[in-house]
């Protein structure tokens, strides 16, 4: 089964079916869905809005293959009633508190969330991120290794783990077993003081491809290589050239269309080998 495209709609405020009509045209199969105040799926009408959202898409022949949102029983209610089964989120770790008291709260959090994640077949997808969070595969597996990966999963973010050190080929198989969905975008460090200072200075640049920290051609190679099931969600996060952030709106697209380009080039260079496979979508593993 071919795997689906879907990309991340963080850089747009529009309604779904403006979404819908942007996500055809750019060649994607679905989206993830920012639920966040001003968009017009929110936490705050997320109860009727989701379901009419996922509606218009399935009638465009699309998918929402996840939402970007908090995780209360009535966004995962949501989800189940719309048929949408993960909820991407990045943790952050409270220095304060230090990094295993850290863990500790967030699985105390994730545990009050299980019947309601059982309950509506819905999984929260805990995804890897750089700075004061949880960064690598590895750290997601100590996190998320106790539970079933059908109510907490991992979204494997291989930028996230070259800026990490960690080899994208290494991190698949660390977390493997609990993987639900794989992100495809790219990061690289860049210095911002000069080559005379006591110590260098550096900040994330987020880019295509072919400016990547890390390999696009091995890591689809490798997902390949094991049947990976799942959704490729392309997050579209682009640094503003002049350094304003994040690219957004309509910027966005030259860049998004690069690399969906690219990613469709990598599929057909490695297609899955010819073997039953789970289709599941929630993990790859049955953890």
């Amino acid at each position: 089964m071919k795997n689906k495209i879907t990309i991340f709609t963080k850089p747009w405020v529009l309604p779904a079916e403006k979404l819908a009509e942007l996500t055809a045209d750019l060649g994607a199969d679905g989206v993830e869905l920012a639920v966040r105040k001003g968009y017009a799926v929110n936490p705050d009408n997320i109860s009727t809005e989701l379901p009419r959202a996922a509606e218009i898409f399935r009638r465009a022949g699309l998918v929402i293959g996840s939402i970007a949102g908090d995780t209360d029983e009535k966004i995962i209610a949501a989800c189940g009633e719309s048929g949408i089964p993960i909820i991407r989120i990045c943790v952050g770790i409270n220095m304060s508190e230090g990094y295993l008291a850290s863990e500790k709260k967030i699985r105390s959090g994730f545990d009050k969330l299980l019947p309601a994640l059982e309950k509506h077949h819905v999984a929260i997808g805990v995804q890897n991120h750089y700075g004061f969070m949880i960064g690598s595969a590895v750290g997601l597996l100590h996190l998320i290794e106790q539970y079933n990966s059908r109510q907490i999963c991992a979204v494997l973010d291989p930028a996230h783990c070259a800026i990490a050190g960690e080899p994208e080929t290494m991190a698949l198989d660390i977390i493997w077993n609990q993987l639900g969905m794989v992100n495809f975008k790219s990061a690289s460090r860049m210095r911002i003081n000069g080559p005379d200072e006591e110590e260098a200075k550096w900040k994330v640049l987020w880019t295509t491809a072919q400016h990547s920290g890390y390999s696009w051609r091995s890591m689809l190679g490798a997902l390949a290589r094991r049947s990976y099931p799942g959704v490729f969600c392309l997050p579209a996060e682009y640094s503003h050239p002049e350094g304003n952030g994040q690219l957004m709106g309509d910027a966005v697209i030259p860049l998004l269309k690069k690399d969906i380009t690219y990613l469709k080039k990598l599929m057909k260079e490695n297609p899955a080998p010819e073997k039953k496979q789970n289709t599941e979508w929630q993990s790859t593993g049955d953890k």
